[in-house]
């Protein structure tokens, strides 16, 4: 969809969050009998974060949106509304955003939760420029994060190689430059075929099947089948952006993907003919981090000085759901 603002959406600042603790491949390779070269082969990762017995989501999520109102000059007070994408809250009841909220003393800003998976951070830059554009609000703070390692089963090797731990936050604000914000997006899902990627919260959650894989509260999911969902749908996705904003690889910045895995970006790369210093990658060193991924390379790319005033980049993610987005944006 092609946006048609009445205002701008200028980015303020960024900021993000990553645990200290380190899983390496080598620690993987001993535990499940592998060769260490194998999954980074499979993967393109060589290491991933994890959180602390007692640090989890909301910790990182305090820690980016406090990091990225450092590095603006803000403070708690002057966000109108947080928003948090994540599908590893603490709670349901209180939203974890509430919560961070309290933590950065921004009462009485709006908060709440946003859960599409890993398409959670650009969904959630979508919706927030929306709503600034709607005239209901001034300045938003929007969190990417997901604490992976919760609910990955140590035991499971399709998902321990994959996951990490890690949070992204962007800070936007109205301004009256209208080519500045988002000028094309798309929210897209397909809940048919969600058994690929879920996470049964009890018994009769559970597909046929998948009884004895691993525990209750565990993320489950079907390799091969979301492997080539991505692979299709990052290509369909770029491939319609492109079209429909009459935009070329050429005048795009930086594309800031979902880091779900190096095969499927570097796959959908070499179809497309997007260079490679336009397609940011961390997961060698972070792992996918769902909803944080995206969100965490974005504020990489914007501490390093590679997203400057006038730069178009293109946002693009896929995950459980099944979701997509996609987010052309002039900064």
């Amino acid at each position: 969809m092609t946006n048609n603002p009445s205002c701008g959406v200028k980015v303020l600042g960024t900021g993000s969050a990553v645990p200290n603790n380190v899983l390496d491949n080598e620690t993987l390779a001993e535990r499940f009998q592998v060769d260490r070269d194998w999954i980074e082969q499979r993967t393109g990762i060589r290491e991933r974060r994890y959180c602390d017995e007692d640090e989890g989501t909301y910790e990182l999520q305090v820690r980016a949106i406090k990091d990225a109102l450092e590095s603006t000059r803000m403070k708690g007070s002057d966000l109108d509304l947080i928003i948090c994408a994540t599908v590893t809250a603490e709670m349901t009841c209180p939203s974890n955003a509430c919560r961070v909220a309290a933590a950065v003393d921004s009462k009485p800003a709006g908060a709440f939760d946003l859960v599409a998976a890993c398409s959670g951070f650009v969904y959630a830059m979508n919706v927030a420029d929306n709503l600034i554009c709607g005239g209901s609000y001034n300045t938003i703070a929007v969190v990417g994060c997901d604490a992976m390692s919760k609910l990955t089963d140590p035991n499971d090797r399709g998902t321990s190689i994959l996951f990490g731990d890690a949070a992204g936050a962007v800070i936007l604000q109205r301004c009256d430059d209208t080519s500045k914000g988002c000028f094309y997006q798309t929210m897209s899902a397909d809940g048919e075929p969600w058994p690929a990627l879920y996470i049964p919260t009890c018994e009769q959650d559970l597909v046929e099947g998948d009884e004895a894989t691993t525990e209750i509260g565990m993320l489950r999911m079907k390799g091969k089948e979301v492997y080539k969902f991505a692979v299709t749908k990052f290509q369909e996705i770029t491939e319609t952006l492109l079209n429909e904003t009459g935009l070329t690889p050429d005048d795009v910045s930086q594309f800031i993907c979902h880091q779900s895995n190096m095969r499927i970006i570097e796959s959908a790369q070499t179809k497309l003919g997007l260079a490679d210093e336009k397609v940011y990658k961390n997961i060698d060193l972070f792992g996918n981090s769902s909803a944080g991924a995206a969100a965490l390379c974005f504020d990489q790319l914007w501490k390093d000085g590679k997203i400057n005033d006038e730069d178009i980049i293109v946002m693009l993610a896929f995950g459980g759901g099944l979701t997509w987005s996609s987010s052309a944006w002039r900064i």
